[in-house]
Parts: structure tokens; sequence; C-alpha cells
């Protein structure tokens, strides 16, 4: 064992001031290693769970808003935040406190930016320009992670050198730390987590709100996976299950890609989003040395397109003879057009790091806020009690002014006059204080007035704060109504695709697919997704419904053959089945995060949307059949199936103004109505024979008759034999329907008898007060499924019975039904 060893000074010597003491060097390195690496883990390098900042990223935002800086005024220069942090907050230096502010800053590292950044704050290949260059001030969500500091709702610590005091958390009105993500390297662990979508966590951190005791699989229904700022594709989603039960898991991204015409002789890749963190010059670098040691064989050329207007556009020519699809199962194995990420969710919970499935993140975020509320509340309680306090006061003595006017000009100082007044008026020392700095313009009538008003209006905020004190309920529904408008303000559309797993390997480059001719099922979803599943039955079973999604429209054909994508401009857009990913068939649902977005396989024009599938095979053409369509001008047409070969044709003629709603198979139609649903809540059905068949040209007949400013909703293709769902919701004409939530209404088709053709049906939705028109209106067979925007399941009542009923409120805006 080292010892540092002291002796005695000889004899006779002057004594020495230095005092040398024993020390044990495995002790202390022990003690010193301990200490550093707490100061590293606790300082440094982990987020605190609660706000999901490390320090430096929580004093660059309490120091932004010390300064004063707010989005809606000028930047400033970066160097300016660096020192002021640096002064008075973080002395670690100016490079770290830059860094922290950059990524802050860059909107393909966070999925919500919490700096404003002006100026060249850098790219995934390439570093920012110096602090002296760039300028800065805090976004919008910055504001929601500083709000309220002013009001005691977090503890606050000393800084470095015990002059000034910062928050030890900030307040943080959404679970950031899941939000925008985090990574660091502490000492003997390290932490690594993956950006969501805010509209996503926090719709789960309000069901938690609401269900303290839910199961992580209920969660999961509103945070099905990551959402990554640059988008791309997740591949495989039992890793994202892992990790949100036990902290630990990983998964692949891939990039967005899509197999184009080149020129009219070549067909090329076409990459519109890399994997998170992967920059176009390292793909550029790791492509060329792919090409050169040839372990990718096939690519003739390489060009970045990127553009401001256009985003991110990197095309890959490929040879003729070699199948694209094949060049890119090589550029997914050698290239990093494929990444794993591997999630290590570890933040700290009361000072100690901690391994966190997706339940005790958002638990420690939900307790965090409910404390935060409470203490806000508590905050505003005291002055608004200490203020009414005062008014009263004030009030006494305006009401008989002339006698305390009286009793101050008779005191011989001012301490006498507020002992005196304190025992004629019986007021409280501090009343008697504001009484005797009251200004003469203050005894006018006009502000007794105002001070009765202020009264009244503070009995009833005091009232309103006590009543969310003494009830732990209305506090969670505080809490969770301020999530929600949150989300409503902040929030955007999800960004990157989860796919349960990826398609099967392709062959080797220059070979072709070897993808059998099978029977399958071609599904499209309400989010617009679409794939295929194996089988000869059914296109659905029937089953517990899917955890994510809807079916709005299917048909069966096989894997070799070419389906069609009618939009509702009216045209035709051709699938190949080859091309969709296959769906594992099971015996109830499948699981349809496993699509792709049909946006990526079919070139839609801007604003144009996909409305159902047709059958373009060959066989099918040559066996006949037909298609319905409805328009929203209340014209239906039926279509013989004769179609040509080219893509983006028309089937049917629109006039100015008019769109298509619906569309639907009737490759048989005995049994089969046509059913129409309107504006102003009429539902019509007939039989399909009643519509006799017409060519593509045509523009067809009269189907329902529409009232003066009604239009059709829905149209769709029902078999009168078997049960079918009427799902209506109304709301207020004039306002997008996935911004009101309007009243839902479930009924069977059974309830509504047929009328002839070109007739004006039976009213179907009785409105409520404050409603005036349909915003949604779907016929399925029964039972009907519904989901939101966002692909998350909503769950709908039991057919009510009644035809012309009213609704019911429904939680969140309904975008399908299938």
């Amino acid at each position: 064992m080292a010892r540092s060893r002291s002796t005695a000074p000889p004899a006779g010597d002057a004594p020495s001031d230095e005092t040398i003491v024993d020390i044990d060097v495995t002790s202390e390195m022990e003690a010193s290693f301990l200490e550093y690496a707490y100061s590293v883990i606790y300082s440094r390098a982990l987020p605190d769970a609660r706000d999901g900042l490390k320090p430096v990223q929580r004093r660059i935002l309490y120091m932004m808003a010390d300064m004063g800086l707010r989005p809606d005024r000028g930047h400033v220069k970066s160097q300016r935040v660096v020192g002021e942090v640096m002064g008075k907050l973080h002395p670690h230096g100016d490079t770290a406190i830059y860094d922290a502010l950059v990524r802050m800053a860059q909107p393909f590292n966070m999925r919500l930016p919490l700096v404003d950044g002006h100026g060249n704050f850098g790219s995934l290949d390439n570093g920012p320009a110096a602090a002296r260059y760039t300028e800065a001030r805090p976004s919008r969500a910055a504001l929601l992670m500083t709000d309220s500091l002013d009001e005691d709702v977090v503890d606050t610590v000393p800084n470095y050198d015990n002059q000034l005091t910062q928050p030890e958390v900030l307040p943080a009105q959404y679970p950031n730390l899941l939000v925008n993500g985090a990574s660091g390297i502490a000492v003997g662990m390290a932490t690594n987590m993956a950006p969501h979508n805010l509209v996503e966590t926090v719709a789960a951190a309000r069901h938690l709100i609401e269900n303290p005791d839910a199961e992580l699989e209920e969660l999961m229904r509103f945070v099905p996976g990551p959402d990554l700022p640059t988008g791309g594709r997740i591949i495989g989603l039992d890793g994202i299950r892992d990790a949100y039960r036990t902290g630990r898991g990983s998964f692949k991204i891939r990039a967005t890609t899509k197999v184009e015409n080149i020129t009219s002789r070549r067909r090329g890749i076409v990459v519109t989003e890399l994997p998170y963190q992967v920059g176009p010059e390292r793909f550029a670098e790791k492509l060329r040395d792919a090409v050169q040691s040839k372990r990718v064989q096939g690519i003739t050329d390489y060009q970045d397109l990127t553009d401001r207007h256009h985003g991110l556009r990197l095309v890959l020519s490929v040879k003729s003879g070699f199948d694209p699809d094949a060049v890119l199962e090589q550029l997914y194995r050698y290239t990093p057009l494929e990444e794993s990420f591997g999630m290590n969710n570890v933040a700290l919970v009361e000072g100690q790091p901690r391994t966190m499935g997706l339940k005790q993140l958002l638990e420690v975020f939900v307790d965090h806020r409910l404390s935060v509320v409470r203490r806000r509340t508590e905050h505003r309680l005291a002055k608004r009690t200490a203020r009414l306090h005062l008014v009263e006061g004030l009030l006494l003595a305006i009401l008989d002014i002339d006698e305390v006017i009286q009793i101050v000009r008779s005191s011989d100082d001012s301490e006498t006059a507020r002992t005196r007044l304190m025992q004629i008026f019986d007021l409280s020392q501090v009343q008697a204080e504001y009484i005797l700095e009251l200004r003469l313009r203050r005894l006018t009538k006009f502000s007794r007035i105002e001070l009765e008003a202020e009264q009244d209006e503070l009995r009833r905020e005091i009232e309103r704060l006590q009543e969310i004190l003494g009830s732990e309920t209305v506090l969670r529904t505080l809490v969770s109504d301020e999530l929600a408008q949150v989300a409503a303000e902040h929030g955007d559309p999800r960004r990157t695709v989860l796919l349960e797993s990826a398609q099967a390997p392709v062959a080797a480059a220059g070979g072709s697919l070897e993808v059998a001719d099978e029977p399958c099922g071609v599904l499209l979803t309400g989010t617009g997704l679409v794939a295929r599943i194996a089988g000869e039955g059914p296109v659905l079973r029937e089953g517990p419904r899917a955890a994510h999604d809807v079916v709005v429209a299917s048909l069966r054909t096989s894997t070799r053959s070419t389906v069609g994508v009618v939009t509702d401009r009216g045209r035709v857009l051709q699938l190949s089945v080859v091309d969709l990913p296959s769906l594992a068939p099971t015996a109830g649902a499948p699981s349809l995060a496993g699509g792709t977005l049909l946006a990526d396989l079919v070139d839609l024009a801007k604003d144009e949307r996909a409305l159902g599938l047709i059958r373009l095979a060959e066989a099918d053409l040559a066996r006949g059949g037909a298609i319905a369509l409805g328009t929203r001008q209340g014209v239906v047409k039926r279509v013989q199936l004769d179609f040509p070969r080219s893509d983006g044709f028309e089937i049917i003629a629109l006039k100015d103004g008019d769109a298509v709603v619906g569309v639907a198979d009737l490759e048989e139609d005995e049994d089969l109505d046509l059913v129409f649903v309107t504006s102003d809540a009429q539902l019509l059905h007939f039989p399909a024979s009643g519509v006799r068949p017409q060519g593509r040209g045509a523009g067809g007949v009269a189907g329902v008759k529409l009232a003066g400013g009604a239009h059709v909703l829905s149209f769709g293709v029902v078999d009168v034999t078997a049960p079918a769902d009427v799902v209506t919701v109304a709301g207020t004409s004039g306002t997008l329907p996935l911004l009101q939530n309007g009243s839902l209404k479930v009924s069977s088709l059974v309830d509504f008898p047929a009328k002839g053709r070109a007739t004006a049906g039976m009213r179907c939705h009785r409105f409520l007060r404050g409603e005036d028109a349909l915003i949604g209106a779907w016929v399925v067979p029964h039972p009907a499924r519904a989901c939101s925007e966002a692909g998350q399941p909503i769950d709908l009542p039991e057919p009510t019975g009644r035809r012309d009923g009213s609704g019911t409120p429904v939680a969140v805006p309904i975008a399908a039904v299938g």
C-alpha cells in the first residue's frame, strides 16, 4: 500500500510551518474519482427527467429569459448570451455553452427547437459559425419551459459563487425529455434518447393523468414510437417496445427512398429523407467507398439536388439491366441509408441516475407538472388574498374618509396615526400603512366603484384557486387542459413512418425480384398507409381491433398484379402490388403500422387525395365488372372495367368545382346499394342496378338531390344483406373538420328505407345548438372503426337505433372510419 510519510525535523533546526499528513493513496483516488464522477453525472452529462435539460441547457434558457429576450423581439449576438451564462451561472468555458446553444437551435437535432437562431448554425456535415457571427433568441417553445418562473413554482439554488440564484429545474409545460430526446456520456454510464412527437406524448401524458394505473400497452396506443426530426422510416418495432418497457432497446432507421424514372430510358433511386443524424456528405463519402470497393454495384451517377425550396433530394442513377430494388438493398447494407439507434433512457431522478421506460418517464413529468401547478396556484392565492386584504381596508377608509383625515391631521406622527386607525377601524397594520400612503386622487367616487369591482373579482379568483388546491381531480384536469393547449398550439404531424418489419430481402444486384405470384389482399388505411397481406380468404378477418389506424379500402388480387388508386380528381394511378410491404396474416386484425405511405409510391398532385382501390389486373379486366363513383355535387357514375394500360388516366368528366368523394368496386351488383350522405344530414341509398354503365369520358347521372348550399360528404357501396353502420359527426360549417371535434352519432343503415335515385333521401342526424352541418360521414360494414389524423384509435359507441337523433361530443377529431 503506497503511503506519503512525514519525517521529524533534525534536532536544533527551526520548526517548519509545513504540515505533512499521511494519506492512503487508494482511498484518496477512490474518493476523488467518485467526486469527479458525480460532478460529471449530475452537473454536465445527464438531463433531469423533469424538464429534460442538462444544466448548461437550463442555464442558457433561464439566462435568456432573465435578459428579457423573447421570440417577438430582436435577436442578440450569441456571444452576448454565452458571456452572460458563463459569467453568472456556468464557468466552464464558452465553447461548451455555445455548443449547447447551437444544438438547441438545430431543427435536424431537436424535434422542437428551443432557440431561434439567425445565421450559420451549421448542418449535419459542417459546424456552425463562431458565436460573434451568429444571433439568437428563445423560440416559442422555450417560453413553455420558463413560464411562471416568477411565481415560486420551482426551488432555486445558489450559483457557483453564491452571489446569484438559479432554478433547480424549469417548470416545463410539456414532456421535453421525450419530445427532444437527449444524448450524453458520463462516467460509467451514458444516455441516448430518441425524439418523439409532441402531440403523441401529450396525449399519453393526459391519459396517464386521467388513469394513473394505465398499462404500457395503453400508453403505446398514443406513442407508437419515436418521431425523428429528419423523418425517415423506423424498421422493427420490437426494439422500441423493449425500450419503452425496460429503458433499453434498439431499432433501425431507413432513409425515405423512391424508385423513379430519371430519364425516359433510365430508372434511379431518389432519397428524400436520410436517417437521423446522417448528413448528405457523410452518405456520399460512404457511397463512394462502397462503389470503389465493389460492394455496391449498379450505380452510374450520384447528384445532390437539395435546395431550400424542395428540401433534401439525392438522386442515384442505376445501370440498365440492374434492378433498382436490388441495388437499394445493397445501399441499405453498406451505406448510412440504414442506421441503428440504441435507446438508453438514462436521466436524473431526485439527483440519481435511473434507467426508465415510457411510463416511468411520463410519471416523473406528470408529478413535476402537478407540483408546478400546485405551487403556482398557492402563490397566486397568497397574492390575491393579500391584495384583497388591502382592498377591504381601503374601502373602509374611503367610506369614512373624513374621519380618516381627521385622525391623521390630529396625530403627532405617523406611528400614532397608524395606531389610532387600527384601533378605531379595526384594521391590521398592513391595512393601516396602506391607507396612510393613500393618494388624494384615489378618493373619487369612480375609484370606489373600481375597488368594489376588484374586490368581487378577487373573491371569485380566490374561490377558484381554493377549489384547485382542495381537489386533486380539479388540479389534474387543469394540468391536462394546459397540456392539450400546448399540443394544439405547438404540435405538428408525425414525420417518421413506423414499419413493423422491412420487406423481404431482394435478389442480388443484376437479378430480378423473386416474389411468387400468389393471392393476396391490398389494404389502404385512413392515414395513407398501404400494404399487402398474403392469403386467399377475406382481406380482413373478424377479430380484435388493430392497435393503430383503420382500413378504409381493400381488395383481393395477386402479388404480381397491378391495382389502381382512384383520387378525388377522378384520376386512376397504377400501383404495383409487389412494391408494397407485406403484413403477416393473423387470426385477428393485422398490425397496420407495417404499411408504407401511399404518397411515396404514386405521383399525387398537390392537394390531391387518394379515395380507394380498384382492380387493374389483366385477368380482372378480361372478366369484366364495373366500379361506382360519387361526386361532391351529387353525381353518380358506373364505369366499366375496360381501362387503358397507361398511368394517370381519367374515369369521369368532372364539372368545374366538382370532385370525387367516394369509389367502390361493383364486381356483382346484386344485393348492392349505393349510399350518399350530404352535408345537411340527408342520407339516400338505392340499388346499384339502377345506374347504367358509362364510358370513361362520360360525366355520370344525377345521384342525389341537393338542397341549396349543400354538398355530398360521403359515397359508398354496401351489401344490404349484411349489417352496416352510419357514422356521422356534426359541427360548424366553415371550420376545418380536423380543427373541431363535433358530436358523434352511430346508427344502422337498416333504419333508413331505400328510395329512388336523384331524390333527397332522409335525415340522418339532428343538429344541436351551434351545429349547422355535418363535418364527417361514413357508411361502413359493422362494426365501424375510427381513428384520428395521427392514426390513434377512437372508440365508437354501438348504434343508437334512432334514425335522426342528435350526437354526443367526441373527445378528438375523427379523421377516418373503416
